[in-house]
């Protein structure tokens, strides 16, 4: 054998061993005392000439003792999605794109082509289309398609539409590849529409700004009105006023305990976009603090509303 081979072992006696370099399948081998056998072909044709036959896979598990790994080594090469790559955001997880490309290649990823399908034009409403083709290593191919125009996409990538639809296109056959059922945060036009934002699907969410914390006008108390002056009292006959002339009562200020709070998907939101930006616990309520003059666990929905999406557009 020409490369020294992985070794996995399942049982007692039982192992499993790569047989060729590029990983792409593996042979049961047993050893006992009773027993001695292997699946690969050059056993199964010579053990029948020769009883005592021994193939290259059978004296690699024999000589091989420093090269054996256990049962747990399957686990840790398993694919898996590295949870970097997921954002939970009002109670949904959305998957980054880079995640789910750097599952594909663990999973054995040949090539992704695209191509265009259709070029943005005023004649077709800006609108650009892209089919991408993902190949793995084993000769499975995954189609999917992606568009993207000015309504449904961000104000600050119009002028990239072309790029937003390959990228929606080569996210989604990469899914279908990787068996992924979470969306691409690539594929939303904006994040407005998962936090619940006022902006709709156009948001003009300026991602390089400065953090800037303003206080929501809905949650703002209204500001009492200047006292009236009254005017000078001269020397006239006192009337009484007409019973049909009643006093107006002026209506109160609403109280801030009446707002609504926020619910426990903002504040998992607000966590998960801060340990993003890389802020810590004390970092954060500072924060909050100095914007609201508030803890986070005190921020009114509307508040928190408009903290997450400021927190969204610096990540």
């Amino acid at each position: 054998m020409s490369y020294k081979p992985r070794i996995i072992r399942i049982d007692d006696g039982e192992f499993y061993v790569e047989g060729s370099p590029e990983k792409k399948f593996c042979y049961r081998v047993i050893v006992t005392d009773e027993e001695q056998t292997c699946t690969c072909g050059d056993y199964t044709i010579e053990v029948k000439k020769d009883p005592g036959y021994r193939c290259e896979h059978l004296l690699a598990v024999l000589s091989g003792n420093g090269n054996i790994e256990g049962l747990a080594a399957l686990d840790r090469s398993k694919p898996k999605l590295d949870e970097r790559f997921i954002s939970s955001i009002q109670g949904r997880d959305f998957v980054i794109y880079a995640g789910v490309l750097d599952l594909a290649h663990q999973r054995g990823l040949r090539s992704v082509v695209v191509d265009a399908v259709q070029y943005p034009t005023a004649e077709n409403g800006m609108e650009a289309i892209c089919k991408a083709t993902v190949e793995s290593e084993c000769g499975e191919t995954f189609v999917e398609w992606g568009d993207a125009n000015p309504k449904n996409v961000n104000t600050m990538v119009v002028r990239h539409l072309l790029r937003i639809a390959a990228t929606r296109a080569k996210a989604r056959a990469l899914r279908d590849f990787t068996n992924i059922g979470m969306t691409c945060l690539e594929e939303l036009g904006d994040l407005d529409e998962v936090s619940g934002g006022e902006n709709g699907g156009n948001g003009a969410a300026k991602k390089n700004a400065p953090l800037k914390f303003e206080r929501p006008a809905e949650t703002e108390r209204p500001k009492k009105p200047a006292a009236r002056k009254e005017p000078a009292v001269r020397d006239v006959p006192k009337t009484p006023p007409p019973e049909s002339k009643k006093e107006e009562s002026k209506p109160e200020p609403p109280k801030q305990d009446n707002m609504p709070r926020m619910s426990t998907a903002q504040l998992k939101a607000i966590e998960n976009l801060s340990r993003r930006r890389g802020l810590s616990r004390e970092e954060l309520e500072d924060l909050v603090r100095k914007s609201y003059g508030n803890p986070v666990e005190n921020l009114g929905a509307a508040e928190a509303s408009a903290f997450i999406r400021l927190l969204q557009q610096s990540a």
